[in-house]
């Protein structure tokens, strides 16, 4: 069911907890003292830890507190004896979850625990739900580079209009957030950002997928289906690598853009959209033209505006304050305090080529949180920044 900490100097108390705890699958480890139990949550991760407060070397209280400084969240059950109950109050004024008195009472612990478990529960489920949330919401761009400056202005300029944006980059570069910011400074924010990556979806349900089936229009249909262009209605449609989708498709992409209304597969009946789409890529598009891969017509309807997204390699002075972005969102989805990075290490990763962009620059950075003690430094750089996959 979870993992549980004992702290406590009392054997006696230990063994019991441990039989009740174990009894209900948890799985139990014991510290005898506050200093052995602090080492430990170095190394390892709790569901619950219940704590006494009279122990030699460091007392329950200033074990808590030592907790909270590491920003372990972890509830924390008090134990007390009858004397000691204002102790206890005042723990729980202090981060402690509950307090449970001497002796020992079968049933409120099991409820306690029932309880913790419950609330950790939730927390997991909201922290889940922000990461999701900040995920789908976007957030700024991160630089302060001459480039990355002229996308900004751009997009201020772009957002509030009704044109269709092309958006082209190398991978990892930024692409998605740049269509992300255009949506939420344009004044169709109110409204579905829907998002379709043309590269991951296979050619036979490309189609299907951007504008809906009629129930039975192949064996799969069991049922009817909106596509993307109808979930997207009155809002914002993104076409990521749409370098990538097929000829038939694009020729129902361009018929959607010329009279704002599609028809869905396997049907014949109309349907009026009113959609502002953004595309992207990372191909060249007028190449991909001669080639006979891209419609000509269709890349003129989606390139009213066209912005290219910088590589990572040309604005390497934004390095510091990527590196510092991504430090805070890692600390926070982790639940753990950020870590810091020296200059040297800044200096190393802007040494670094970044063939894979921001993206990229976002997972070492992860790596490097992972693997670091309480800060990065130039060592750790270059031992880890680049994969060993030999």
């Amino acid at each position: 069911m979870g993992k549980i900490l004992i702290i406590d100097d009392e054997k006696a108390i230990r063994n019991a907890l441990r039989e009740i705890l174990e009894y209900e699958s948890f799985e139990i480890t014991e510290a005898e003292d506050g200093p052995t139990a602090l080492k430990i949550t170095e190394k390892e991760t709790f569901d619950i830890i219940f704590c006494d407060v009279k122990m030699p070397r460091m007392d329950g209280i200033e074990v808590l507190a030592k907790l909270k400084e590491k920003g372990i969240e972890t509830p924390v059950i008090i134990i007390t004896g009858h004397g000691n109950v204002d102790t206890a109050v005042d723990a729980l004024k202090k981060g402690a979850y509950d307090f449970l008195q001497k002796p020992l009472d079968l049933n409120r612990i099991l409820v306690t625990v029932r309880n913790a478990s419950n609330q950790q529960a939730l927390q997991k489920e909201t922290k889940t739900l922000r990461k999701k949330i900040n995920k789908s919401a976007g957030s700024n761009i991160v630089g302060e580079s001459a480039a990355i400056g002229e996308i900004k202005k751009m997009i201020d300029t772009v957002a509030p209009t009704e044109a269709r944006v092309l958006i082209t980059g190398g991978n990892g570069s930024g692409k998605e957030l740049v269509a992300r910011q255009l949506h939420e400074k344009s004044e169709r924010a109110s409204m579905p950002f829907i998002e379709v990556n043309c590269a991951a979806i296979p050619t036979e349900l490309i189609e299907s997928e951007l504008f809906g089936h009629e129930k039975g229009a192949f064996t799969s249909a069991i049922k009817t289906r909106q596509g993307k262009f109808e979930l997207a209605d009155g809002g914002t449609l993104f076409l990521d690598e749409i370098g990538d989708m097929s000829l038939a498709a694009q020729a129902k992409v361009l018929r959607a853009l010329q009279e704002s209304k599609i028809t869905r597969v396997g049907g014949d009946k109309d349907f009026k959209v009113n959609v502002r789409v953004f595309a992207a890529t990372n191909k060249d598009l007028r190449k991909e033209i001669e080639a006979g891969n891209f419609r000509e017509d269709l890349f003129h309807r989606l390139s009213v505006i066209v912005m290219r997204v910088p590589s990572l390699s040309e604005r390497k002075e934004d390095i510091p304050l990527l590196a510092d972005h991504f430090l805070n969102l890692i600390a926070e989805e982790y639940g753990q305090p950020k870590k810091e990075i020296s200059a040297a290490a800044i200096k190393a990763l802007q040494e670094l080529k970044w063939t894979g962009n921001v993206r990229e620059f976002r997972n070492v950075i992860e790596r490097l949180v992972i693997l670091s003690g309480k800060s990065i430094d130039d060592k750790l750089v270059k031992a880890y920044a680049v994969p060993n996959f030999g």
